[in-house]
């Protein structure tokens, strides 16, 4: 059971990779952990693992499937009634498939998990982050937005789709909107940042044939689900990334990111771009 003086934080994409290990850590800080899933059984089983490593750990289960823009902020709106105060969140979940698909509310899934769910959230989650001050946004990133180019007007790659393409896009466009929603929250308590973890050997690659073959022998040349969770843990919990917001961090040191995440006017193309998206979605929910 929660304690009145314990400190709240949520992980989406908390049953595998790097997202168990990044629950687990936030439970030995003695967290409160809000653990966001799609499978209920995977998600029980994550806070019996959770228990077994640290036995006196406060967690909570939340289902949502995060392709879906409504079931997002459905699930923002009530953490945040449950929760009124947060200290951290961080985004995880991630997507990446090798054909475009899109979901049922008509985004390509790619960017819909990686970036567009995660802004969705995380605005309906921005009060309980101010309340709580001092509280963090922890977005994870990946080095394929290091080389990504971005077309504001084609974010979802309606034309000339590729998988690592699709994917490189969806993480630079949620650096992009990091970056801008950091600026906005200079002065509030809360600061955001973005954190590639390292290539790490998890789920995320799901395809058969020779896309999930190249990836299974890449695997034991990758960093482990923890090892991968351990500059997350950091720019979560450590108190020298307290009042840094708006970096970009690879092993535990803020980079320099893409040159187009530099600049200005750009970033706020891609954002509201971004917000013009998630706003469809909005709409399509406001329908009887």
């Amino acid at each position: 059971m929660i304690r009145p003086e314990q400190r709240v934080s949520v992980v989406t994409g908390a049953t595998g990779g790097i997202g168990r290990w990044i629950a687990l850590g936030l439970a030995q800080a003695d967290h409160h952990v809000v653990l966001v899933c799609r499978d209920a059984e995977k998600g029980h089983a994550l806070s019996a693992w959770i228990r077994d490593r640290a036995p006196a750990a406060s967690t909570e289960l939340r289902l949502a499937d995060l392709s879906s823009l409504r079931a997002a902020r459905h699930l923002g709106e009530e953490i945040a009634a449950a929760h009124p105060r947060l200290a951290v969140l961080v985004n995880n979940a991630g997507m990446f498939t090798a054909r475009r698909t899109t979901t049922v509310e008509g985004h390509d899934i790619v960017i819909a998990v990686n970036h567009l769910a995660p802004l969705v959230l995380t605005d309906a989650l921005e009060g309980a982050l101010r309340a709580g001050r001092l509280s963090r946004i922890v977005n994870v990133g990946s080095s394929t937005s290091d080389r990504a180019r971005i077309d504001p007007d084609n974010l979802e790659l309606v034309r000339h789709w590729g998988m690592v393409r699709a994917y490189g896009r969806s993480k630079l466009a949620m650096m992009m909107s990091t970056f801008v929603r950091a600026q906005r929250l200079r002065g509030s308590g809360v600061v955001a940042n973005v954190v590639h973890p390292g290539m790490v050997a998890t789920g995320l690659v799901r395809e058969r044939g020779a896309i999930g073959l190249a990836w299974r022998l890449m695997g034991p040349f990758l960093r482990s689900g923890q090892q991968g969770a351990d500059t997350p843990l950091q720019v979560a919990l450590a108190a020298d990334w307290e009042a840094v917001s708006g970096a970009y961090v690879k092993d535990r040191a803020s980079v320099r990111p893409n040159r187009r995440a530099l600049d200005p006017v750009l970033l706020d193309q891609v954002d509201a771009a971004s917000r013009a998206l998630a706003a469809c979605s909005t709409v399509v929910d406001a329908l009887p």
